[in-house]
């Protein structure tokens, strides 16, 4: 399990489970995962939120068992499990995936071998087993080992029934990455998004393995839609979230993408955009650091310039005719 869990480490870490996912620059060493403490919040009606270190983590209590929504890093499993404990003594049946991202899925190999069924979306696993590579850096992100692929996988929707609890599974196309799944705790009214959703923070796109703001945008209406003043939302990263944050984060998205159209449209390369900084009025309340800002303005530069360059080889035949 060490073994694993330092491989999962570095995979993250390369891939900027840190760096873009949380937008935050890079350490020159990973964190010290020893002196990670899991905070846990009660949402109500059996259902919680597991904060440690990478994506925020949702519990979900049935009769008969327990639904995980992501896994953290592998390294800190017995930590997770520690704090499950405290909320209930039954046994975890699954973890559900929102992505393929490191600081989410790290878990997947220790869980699995507890007897855990992980669950996602079929690109996670694909991802997974194939290896990424990350857009902004370049950097590859080696293939996952076996046992840390998910079991079950599903397209378009799944659903999860326990006794006494449900969980909908639902895949959004193309937003954080190609392969993302939000769950809705319908009873509870609590819904995990995954990274389609960070309260307080940009977002990052993973634009070279499907992601777009488009997507994104697609995301937030379906959970303007589903939500309703009393929610609980577990975004990706931050802090629990309510409906009015949602509709704040919706609203940044449609502002970044419409500046970025107009630029796009004008010819603008990736260089000139980073010196005109569009977000700046943002990045005060969205980007951490001058990083963050400079991330974002880039993957949401590739989200809309890159989309020419994939448009299929018989449309590009057809229009040159």
């Amino acid at each position: 399990m060490i073994r694993t869990g330092l491989t999962t480490l570095a995979a993250a870490m390369a891939f900027g489970g840190w760096a873009l996912a949380q937008q935050q620059p890079a350490a020159p060493v990973p964190p010290d995962l020893s002196r990670v403490e899991i905070k846990t919040t009660d949402l109500g009606d059996g259902v919680y939120m597991l904060e440690g270190q990478g994506g925020n983590i949702t519990v979900a209590t049935a009769k008969d068992g327990i639904i995980m929504v992501d896994g953290e890093f592998a390294p800190l499993h017995d930590k997770i499990k520690a704090a499950i404990a405290t909320i209930s003594n039954l046994p975890i049946k699954y973890l559900i995936n929102t992505h393929f991202h490191g600081d989410h899925t790290g878990g997947n190999a220790p869980f699995a071998k507890d007897g855990v069924i992980v669950v996602s979306e079929i690109n996670v696993k694909t991802r997974l087993a194939a290896g990424t590579t990350n857009g902004l850096t370049g950097v590859k992100t080696p293939p996952a080992a076996a046992d840390a692929l998910p079991a079950k996988t599903y397209t378009g929707a799944y659903k999860i029934r326990m006794n006494g609890r449900v969980a909908d599974l639902k895949h959004i196309a193309n937003a954080h990455t190609d392969g993302d799944t939000y769950v809705w705790f319908k009873t509870a009214n609590v819904l995990a998004t995954g990274d389609t959703f960070t309260n307080g923070r940009y977002p990052n796109i993973d634009f070279a393995n499907g992601g777009n703001i488009a997507g994104m945008i697609a995301a937030t209406n379906i959970y303007v839609k589903l939500t309703n003043a009393r929610s609980r939302i577990v975004p990706g990263h931050g802090p629990i979230a309510d409906k009015a944050a949602l509709l704040t984060y919706r609203t940044m998205l449609i502002t970044a993408r419409d500046r970025m159209a107009k630029l796009v449209k004008d010819g603008k390369s990736e260089d000139d955009v980073l010196a005109a900084k569009p977000f700046a009025d943002l990045d005060t309340t969205w980007a951490p650091t001058e990083l963050a800002s400079k991330n974002f303005i880039r993957v949401v530069y590739h989200s809309l310039a890159d989309k020419s360059e994939t448009k299929p080889l018989l449309k590009r035949i057809l229009h040159r005719s």
